[in-house]
């Protein structure tokens, strides 16, 4: 389909909430295919509409190449584990900058797919931390809200960096 523009850090869409979808039709499976082929080319192995501006709560996350996409519509989190584990993590739309992030170490999510029907999906370890990050996103939290202050001060002069080298 697309590769569509994204949404760079610190633009303020990335911290509204999206909005549920409701209408599971052509419109939501084309957007679904511009996140995968704009997800690709970022490259990334996650992306929410939020990142190409558009605030519905839709999610594609490719893990292992080859493997196919997963695609999660209004997804949310029904349970998550007390253990913790640590994973780098960032953001295609904040190139270039990495961090370590504790999140939980399982979490159950509900969501539909591109025709509406529910699923729930149990994960751990790398596409627990993936599903985490991609409701924060949908849920208006910006992954470096997970860090301690110091680390998202330092982490955002340094992506400040990068941009006016990049310009």
């Amino acid at each position: 389909m697309a590769v569509r523009p994204l949404v760079r850090f610190p633009d303020p869409r990335l911290r509204l909430p999206a909005t549920p979808v409701t209408a599971f039709d052509a419109a939501l499976e084309a957007l679904a295919q511009d996140l995968l082929d704009t997800m690709h080319a970022a490259p990334g192995v996650g992306i929410t509409a939020p990142h190409v501006g558009v605030p519905l709560r839709l999610a594609v996350i490719e893990i292992e190449t080859g493997a196919g996409p997963s695609i999660y519509v209004n997804p949310r989190i029904v349970d998550a584990s007390r253990d913790r584990i640590r994973h780098v993590e960032g953001s295609v739309s904040m190139p270039g900058v990495t961090e370590e992030v504790e999140r939980a170490a399982r979490v159950r999510v509900a969501f539909q797919d591109l025709e509406g029907r529910t699923h729930e999906e149990e994960a751990e370890g790398f596409l627990a931390v993936c599903l985490q990050h991609e409701i924060d996103q949908l849920d208006g939290i910006f992954w470096i809200d997970r860090l301690s202050r110091l680390k998202r001060d330092r982490l955002v002069k340094r992506f400040g960096k990068l941009e006016k080298r990049e310009r």
